[in-house]
């Protein structure tokens, strides 16, 4: 098995090359001929989307606003399904939940990274 410290700079490697070809692609396609106007296009008619989604969501009032009440509640509960999975399995218990046709959910998890406090700034 790898070391963690080589894999976590392969990355970061992996990362800068990523950014300086996606810097590359997208300075080729400022100079194709009709990117530009395509963009500007879209731009428009994101506008005009947005200004369609508004108008819906007056006209929907209340409704519109539980959808809205309901999105937040639910990424809460999500938060707290996710404390209490946590909390279940540091003490060594299995954690498995069913849904309503009796079908067994089990935890995945992710492991991320970020900066330590105090790192210094370089970059990215």
């Amino acid at each position: 098995m790898q070391n963690i410290q080589e894999v976590f700079n392969h990355i970061r490697e992996m990362k800068k090359e990523q950014k300086d070809l996606r810097d590359m692609y997208k300075d080729a396609l400022v100079q194709a001929d009709e990117y530009e106007e395509i963009v500007e296009e879209i731009k428009t008619l994101r506008e005009k989307k947005k200004q369609i989604e508004e108008r819906i969501q007056v006209q929907l009032g209340r409704a519109y606003e539980k959808l809205e009440d309901l999105k937040h509640e639910v990424e809460t509960e999500k938060e707290m399904l996710n404390d209490i999975a946590l909390s279940t399995l540091m003490k060594g218990e299995t954690v498995v939940v069913k849904d309503e046709w009796d079908n067994e959910y089990e935890p995945s998890w992710k492991v991320g990274f970020k900066k330590a406090n105090g790192g210094t700034t370089t970059g990215e």
